[in-house]
């Protein structure tokens, strides 16, 4: 008895694997793309911030530049107000060069309040970008690590597909073989015996047929001819 058949349910067994093996999904875009996005989004904040408090310093050094020259103005007029020969008008100098030093010095600490405030939001600024960085990487971790373990999966599922169809043709084509072989012995049988009973028929009816002898139809005929 030669090689059984593959079975065609084993063909559209693999047509089938085939259509439910899961299609590829999209590659996911470079997290590193979507962190630099963010961090573009909150760097223009950052650079306010620092445009601000460079700003606020140049006020300062300017308002502090103009306190110095009131003081050293303050300086020479009491000086000039401090000698025996001063007048009236170097006294009255004196007191407006101290007023003037005493409204640059008000100035001043405003400026200066202005550039710590300034420092203060470039700071909170800056912990904001980086806050935003930090939760934009972290969030890209994910992206990634779920992309590995999706394609990781979609890497297991066809592998299992394929072993799973591989068993299955096999165990398929055994059971396909073991009826092939009971069949064929069930028809061989039967034929075999079909076969051995024409074979006594055809002995039967090729051997050779006997005289047939009529001997009670003599006897018959010699009592009618006795009674006679």
């Amino acid at each position: 008895m030669g090689r059984p058949k593959k079975n065609p349910a084993a063909a559209s067994a693999k047509k089938a694997v085939a259509k439910k093996a899961p299609a590829k999904r999209s590659a996911k875009k470079p997290v590193k793309k979507a962190v630099k996005k963010i961090v573009a989004a909150i760097s223009p904040a950052v650079t306010k911030a620092l445009i601000a408090v460079e700003k606020a310093t140049k006020a300062v050094e300017v308002q502090q530049a103009k306190v110095d020259a009131a003081a050293k103005k303050q300086a020479e007029a009491k000086t000039k107000a401090g000698k025996p020969k001063a007048t009236p008008a170097n006294k009255r100098a004196a007191a407006t060069a101290g007023n003037k030093v005493r409204a640059e010095k008000v100035k001043l600490a405003l400026v200066k309040a202005k550039l710590r405030d300034a420092k203060v939001a470039l700071k909170v600024a800056e912990v904001v970008a980086k806050t935003a960085e930090v939760e934009a990487k972290a969030k890209a971790t994910i992206v990634e690590f779920e992309a590995s373990l999706q394609a990781k999966s979609e890497a297991d599922l066809k592998k299992a597909l394929a072993d799973f169809e591989k068993s299955w043709v096999k165990s398929r084509e055994r059971q396909i073989a073991a009826k092939v072989k009971a069949r064929t012995a069930k028809e061989t049988k039967k034929a075999k015996a079909a076969a051995k009973k024409l074979a006594g028929k055809a002995k039967a009816l090729a051997a050779p047929k006997k005289a047939v002898k009529k001997p009670a139809a003599k006897k018959a005929v010699k009592k009618v001819a006795k009674k006679a």
